[in-house]
C-alpha cells in the first residue's frame, strides 16, 4: 500500500478545490489533506481516487464524495478528544478523517462484510477508532454515551430518537434526512428535550438500513 509524492499532491490539489468550495475549517482541510483515499478505494477506481466524487465500495454502498466528507466534518466543530459516534463505517474513510483529527470514534457498521473489511484495514494503515461495532446504526452505542458530536453517513427516512438521547448538552449531530435527496440537518442540543435546529441543502446518500442484525 503505497502513499507516494505524487499521491500527496493529489490530495493537496483536493484541499484546494474544497477551499474553493467553502469548506473553511483548517483542521478538516488538514486531515483530508493527510488520509490516504486511494487506499480505501478499489483498484479500478484508484486513478480517480481524489476526484470529489463518490465512488462503489461494494455491498452496494459507496466512499463519500470528499466535499461531503469535509462538510458534515466541518458542521461537528471537532476538538481534539471529542467522543465522537459514527453511523455507517463502510469503507472508514470519514472514520480516518475523524481520528486524523484527533477525534475518539466511535463508528458503527450493519453490513457484516464491511464490518470485516473495514475492522481490518483501518488499523492496517494506523488508524485506531476506540471502538468499531456490527450493528444497527439506529440504536446508536448507549455503552458510551453521552458523545461531543454523532456523525450519521447514510440517509435516515426519519430521525433516530435514541441517538438525539446519546448527544450530550451542548452536543452536534448532523445527519441527512429523507427518502431519494436527503436535506443535510444538524442538531444543536441545548438540553434534555431541546434543539436548535438548522438545514444545510440537498445533498445525496446511499439509505440507512432498518433491518435488525
Amino acid at each position: 500500500m503505497v502513499d507516494s509524492f505524487k499521491h500527496k499532491g493529489l490530495r493537496n490539489k483536493l484541499v484546494e478545490e474544497l477551499s474553493n468550495k467553502g469548506i473553511k475549517d483548517v483542521k478538516v482541510l488538514d486531515a483530508i489533506s493527510k488520509v490516504p483515499r486511494h487506499l480505501f478505494m478499489d483498484s479500478s477506481f484508484i486513478d480517480h481516487a481524489y476526484q470529489d466524487k463518490a465512488f462503489p465500495i461494494g455491498s452496494g454502498q459507496t466512499i463519500s464524495q470528499p466535499f461531503t466528507v469535509a462538510y458534515q466534518t466541518q458542521l461537528l466543530e471537532i476538538n481534539k478528544g471529542d467522543k465522537i459516534l459514527e453511523i455507517g463505517t463502510g469503507s472508514g474513510y470519514q472514520a480516518a478523517v475523524l481520528c486524523e483529527m484527533g477525534a475518539k470514534v466511535f463508528t458503527i457498521e450493519r453490513i457484516r462484510e464491511l464490518y470485516r473489511k473495514t475492522s481490518a484495514f483501518l488499523p492496517s494503515i494506523n488508524y485506531f477508532p476506540k471502538k468499531m461495532i456490527y450493528g444497527d446504526g439506529y440504536q446508536g452505542y448507549e455503552k458510551e454515551e453521552p458523545f461531543d458530536g454523532i456523525i450519521v453517513t447514510a440517509g435516515a427516512s426519519k430521525i433516530p430518537e435514541k441517538l438525539l438521547l446519546q448527544l450530550k448538552i451542548g452536543g452536534r449531530m448532523v445527519i441527512p434526512v429523507g427518502e431519494n435527496t436527503q436535506k443535510m440537518v444538524l442538531y444543536l442540543k441545548k438540553s434534555a428535550s431541546e434543539f436548535d435546529i438548522e438545514n444545510f441543502g440537498d445533498f445525496q446518500f446511499v439509505p440507512m438500513l432498518k433491518n435488525k442484525i
